[in-house]
């Protein structure tokens, strides 16, 4: 559970108590590279935390504690650095600093950030490695074309670029 203090009730506290005010508390930032692309986190899986199951939803969720079974989404997955991950994972972006072990799919990309470990499977687009990671597994990349709109045409045929008037 996260809080916010504003600074009119910060500044009313220290004056009417002879105690310092007390910090706000402010969730883990981490630098703008590891954000997802979109959405605000909807939920979120504490350090202390271990669940086992089936999790699907929409939107941004981040783990920081254990989980063992299965995630579907297509929305974001971040893995925080005390997170212990054992699943079968369908997400759109997947951005881990944790331990993942298991089959992993990503419609759109994974982020393997320092210190992150992993051992299974990836099939994704685009895969990005922090140097520092630890990858015991196997990366599936789809061919040219199956990645939608990354293809190049030929604009203009070659006849049609080489004539002279």
């Amino acid at each position: 559970m996260f809080f916010k203090q504003n600074a009119e009730d910060s500044q009313h506290k220290a004056e009417t108590s002879q105690s310092p005010p007390e910090p706000a508390v402010v969730p883990d930032q981490r630098p703008s590279e590891s954000q997802p692309e979109s959405g605000d986190i909807i939920a979120f899986v504490g350090e202390e935390v271990t669940f086992k199951g089936t999790i699907r939803y929409q939107g941004t969720v981040r783990v920081d504690g254990r989980l063992e079974g299965e995630i579907y989404t297509d929305g974001n997955l971040i893995i925080g650095q005390k997170a212990v991950i054992t699943a079968k994972i369908h997400a759109g972006t997947i951005m881990s600093q944790g331990k993942i072990t298991g089959e992993v799919e990503a419609k759109h990309r994974v982020k393997l950030l320092c210190p992150a470990v992993f051992d299974g499977t990836i099939t994704t687009p685009l895969l990005s490695m922090d140097e520092g990671v630890m990858f015991n597994g196997t990366c599936n990349m789809p061919n040219k074309m199956e990645r939608k709109g990354r293809e190049t045409k030929l604009v203009v045929s070659i006849e049609e670029g080489v004539k002279v008037r």
